[in-house]
């Protein structure tokens, strides 16, 4: 029997359609709603990735705009070029990696917490941890929007994330501990970790290795929401961090393409019209 596909291309089209009725309503409150995004000028898939926001953007009335910078650019001047991109617009985002001299730390801290549009300022995440969120990172809230859309009760079932990143891993234990499961984060150094992940009820993986949830992972029936995303050069597309192979085991899984990602783009315009929406005076 195989998994049930939970689809974010649908759900993110309902998102798209409350997105663009938000963005009508600011223009007609006389706020054109505006996100600029920085990304060196180097990161392929940084700069592909901001050139489909700036797509998205435009189909729901939202202007997104792109900015690159030299990879090799030093601390101060990246500085400098964040506050001049932050004038004038609603929403701010950072892509990462950074270029390794830059000190993610300083640059989370140089984003205006109303305009950061991904959560990373040490306010909201601080927030988020308080259970007071503000805004949230748009991928750690996909994977719960996906994982509501299946309609299965989740209090009391056991969740295991794959990856303790400070933009997925860590909100997202925040997010699942506010619905009332209990956590569990892995990582590189858990011991035997297919084990501890075969225990999941929910099993949300962001490691960063193509494929490598095998159905050994997966426990029979579990929820498994794949947020990986690692292109694939000889097949000309991305690839998740779960095997397809685990459709076999599972009772739902998230695919990649067409999983996680559709809804992030979504979640994070969304973020920047409520950012314009709360600039109102």
């Amino acid at each position: 029997m195989s998994a049930e596909k939970i689809d974010g291309k649908a759900l993110a089209n309902k998102l798209k359609e409350s997105n663009t009725a938000l963005a009508t309503s600011l223009k007609e409150a006389g706020i054109e709603p505006k996100l600029a995004i920085l990304s060196a000028e180097g990161d392929i898939a940084g700069n592909s990735y901001a050139r489909s926001l700036k797509r998205a953007g435009k189909r729901i009335g939202l202007t997104v705009e792109p900015t690159g910078y030299p990879d090799a650019i030093a601390q101060d001047d990246f500085d400098r070029i964040l506050k001049e991109t932050s004038r004038g617009v609603h929403g701010v985002l950072v892509m990462r990696p950074l270029p390794e001299q830059l000190d993610p730390a300083m640059v989370d801290s140089l984003i205006d917490p109303l305009k950061d549009v991904d959560g990373v300022h040490p306010q909201n995440a601080g927030l988020l941890a308080l259970g007071r969120p503000s805004f949230i990172p748009a991928t750690a809230r996909s994977i719960l929007h996906l994982l509501k859309s299946t309609g299965v009760e989740l209090k009391g079932k056991r969740a295991v994330i794959v990856g303790r990143s400070p933009t997925v891993g860590k909100p997202l234990l925040q997010l699942l501990l506010a619905e009332h499961l209990p956590v569990t984060v892995c990582h590189s150094r858990t011991a035997d970790l297919p084990a501890v992940c075969r225990e999941a009820d929910v099993l949300a993986v962001a490691i960063g290795r193509a494929r490598m949830v095998t159905p050994e992972f997966v426990k029979p029936g579990a929820i498994v929401l794949d947020a990986g995303f690692n292109w694939d050069d000889e097949l000309g597309h991305e690839l998740g961090d779960v095997d397809p192979a685990v459709a076999e085991v599972a009772g739902w899984l998230s695919p990649v393409p067409g999983g996680v990602g559709p809804v992030t783009t979504q979640l994070l315009l969304e973020n920047a019209l409520v950012a314009a929406q709360n600039s109102r005076p």
